[in-house]
């Protein structure tokens, strides 16, 4: 949620995928993804499906600064991460969002996206670094969810930032 809202602040697109709705179930409504998200359900691992691929092309820019969160670190992370990489995007893996059934595959996936080139980070390190400068007038907002969601954001990194 925080992530979603902080989002919505500084004016950065997002976009969702779902796998294999029909068989696994839709995106948890918790979320509460704004209208304006792209939103596609697929079968490929890689969330870089047509559409996505298409959405983003149609963008003025051939290369974006995209930051992934997500379940299956070591499957639809990594394959997300992987691909867009090849496409030449500069890829965060926001390691408080990300998670694995199996707790174990998370710290090889990111020592593997690391290596590959993903810059493995915090939600709040990024957020920070989208900001660049606390002159921004999107900064009180941030710095004010920031706060807000500090005991959340603690259990998050305690739990899933254990590399």
């Amino acid at each position: 949620m925080k992530l979603i809202s902080a989002c919505g602040a500084l004016n950065i697109p997002i976009f969702s995928t779902t796998q294999n709705a029909a068989r696994l179930g839709p995106t948890c409504s918790e979320l509460s993804l704004p209208q304006s998200a792209f939103q596609a359900d697929k079968t490929a691992f890689s969330m870089l499906v047509p559409s996505l691929r298409s959405a983003l092309e149609s963008a003025s820019t051939s290369s974006y600064q995209v930051a992934i969160v997500g379940i299956e670190s070591h499957i639809c992370v990594t394959q997300t991460a992987l691909d867009l990489l090849a496409a030449g995007h500069k890829v965060y893996v926001l390691a408080d969002g990300v998670s694995s059934c199996n707790e174990g595959e998370r710290g090889v996936a990111f020592a593997r996206l690391a290596k590959e080139g993903a810059i493995v980070t915090t939600s709040e390190g990024w957020l920070y670094e989208c900001m660049g400068d606390a002159s921004i007038p999107e900064f009180k907002a941030i710095a004010t969810l920031v706060k807000e969601t500090k005991d959340s954001t603690r259990d998050a990194v305690q739990t899933l930032c254990k590399m």
